[in-house]
């Protein structure tokens, strides 16, 4: 994937010392956003602020250093949103949404009235955006323009628990074995439609995996391939080897599982929803990390529910160290709320006024606490709870490098936070190097490139073929775009 230091150290090792201006030939352009092919519901790219000396600067030029300008030349009207995001370090990410597809986009980067760079960057169409229902035939074209990885580990560690996939033989046993007591969504791609079967009762968080099948199928030839999603919070496939396992797709994973681990539906949904109905998502947080290091408070902060016995013991704790932790519930919803143990119910915060306090509390919720990715994209550090349960990522997070751990049980939480505090500058890399993983791996790219890998992988096991069962229904590409789109591709047979 783009990375950004790799690039940035090019530019010279010191920093640019503050009070200069960004230099227009020097500073750098960068990113999948300036390359028509790479679809995606918000495009990005990076510009990085280089003095005149070719110094990179590491603290903001001011927000308004760069101006950023996209127009469709062969249009009268240009139908793109775009926000130019001020990442304090010297960065800004660019991020545009489109609302109709072009022949062409020029897009200027200009400090001043100097052009940027290489600006301006002319991207040779078709460009088309998110509801452009125009897939591309190759997928090994779709994963080079999207930069994909080689390899993904953890689909290699999931799928290794399944040398083969019987399509037929799932259809029936996965629904006699979890139908009745479980959510589940049974779904069929073909010829790049979408089917979906649902059993049980609170099957309403199909709409995330509905929305990623239909966004990926609109941009590439998906795969022939059936699966089961699992739509609760537990991991279902709890037996061990040589016993049957059940291929299940779910959104979190346990050392005490062998489901198939996709990203959580709160990411899934905020790389599709970015700039449109959601205001949390990974590129949203990179501008609002609050206070430099320096500045922020040295209280370890936490706010959440009652989702969890530790999350009791961390308030009570808080209430015992209130100068150490400030955590408190902004609801109780499986536990008593006795308020001479716990406090009262506090407001919401916004999730960015998280980022005033230098020590960020991550622990678990009824599984995995999905808000990890989020913290880790501040530049507070992120001290992580040990755990049995796991997002698609966290396999590759090494602790002390990307965040530091505690107990399960927070016996040595006080510990940890009193470590970090002596030792400020190690807690501070630590802080950087999860921000870096976290721009690095989790962005909307990323996330597109991991769903089509597994079901890529996944199909290639399979050993019968995949079928339209009973009872399935086509998932329907949503109709109401405003500004259709003309494919230049021939329709998928």
């Amino acid at each position: 994937m783009l990375a950004l230091w790799p690039l940035c150290l090019a530019l010279g090792a010191a920093a640019a010392a503050g009070g200069g201006r960004p230099s227009a030939e020097r500073s750098a352009v960068w990113g999948p956003g300036l390359h028509a092919a790479a679809a995606l519901p918000a495009r990005y790219f990076y510009v990085q602020a280089v003095d005149a000396r070719g110094l990179r600067f590491t603290s903001s030029p001011g927000e308004n250093a760069f101006q950023v300008k996209i127009t469709a030349p062969e249009e009268q009207f240009t139908r793109v949103g775009v926000q130019v995001l001020d990442r304090k370090d010297g960065s800004f990410l660019v991020r545009y949404r489109m609302y109709a597809s072009y022949k062409s986009l020029r897009i200027e980067v200009k400090t001043g009235d100097k052009h940027v760079a290489k600006s301006p960057y002319i991207l040779k169409g078709p460009i088309y955006h998110e509801n452009c229902d125009c897939p591309q035939e190759e997928s090994s074209a779709w994963l080079e323009e999207m930069n994909c990885p080689q390899t993904i580990p953890q689909i290699q560690r999931d799928l290794a628990n399944f040398p083969i996939v019987d399509p037929d033989k799932i259809a029936k046993e996965i629904p006699q074995r979890f139908g009745q007591r479980q959510s589940l969504c049974h779904y069929t791609i073909k010829d790049n439609e979408v089917y979906i079967k649902t059993y049980g009762e609170h099957v309403g968080f199909r709409i995330f995996m509905d929305a990623i099948l239909l966004s990926l199928t609109r941009k590439v030839k998906m795969p022939d391939v059936e699966f089961f999603v699992n739509l609760g919070d537990w991991p279902l496939e709890k037996r061990k080897p040589p016993q049957n396992l059940h291929p299940i797709f779910s959104w979190c994973g346990s050392s005490e599982s062998k489901d198939i681990v996709m990203p959580t539906y709160d990411l899934t949904d905020s790389v599709l929803e970015t700039m449109g109905r959601v205001s949390l998502d990974m590129m949203s947080v990179q501008a609002n990390t609050g206070p430099s290091w320096e500045d922020k408070n040295t209280t370890a902060f936490w706010r959440g529910r009652d989702s969890r016995k530790e999350r009791l013991e961390l308030v009570k704790l808080s209430r015992k160290y209130p100068e150490i932790i400030d955590a408190a519930f902004t609801n109780f919803f499986f536990f008593k709320h006795d308020e001479s143990l716990y406090g009262p119910i506090v407001k919401h915060i916004s999730f960015f006024d998280f980022f005033k306090y230098k020590y960020q509390i991550n622990i678990d919720g009824t599984v995995a606490a999905y808000r990890l990715p989020y913290l880790l994209a501040g530049n507070s550090v992120v001290l992580k709870q040990d755990s049995i349960y796991y997002e698609h990522f966290y396999n590759e997070l090494q602790p002390w490098k990307h965040y530091i751990p505690f107990k399960s049980d927070l016996s040595d939480l006080l510990e940890k936070l009193q470590w970090a505090k002596d030792h400020d500058e190690e807690a501070k890399n630590i802080a950087k190097s999860g921000q870096e993983f976290a721009r690095n791996n989790l962005m909307g790219d990323h996330i597109f490139c991991y769903y089509f890998k597994l079901f890529q992988e996944y199909a290639s096991l399979q050993v019968s073929e995949p079928k339209i069962r009973d009872g399935m229904e086509k998932v329907q590409q949503p109709d109401d775009d405003l500004f259709p789109c003309t494919c230049h591709r021939k329709k998928v047979q």
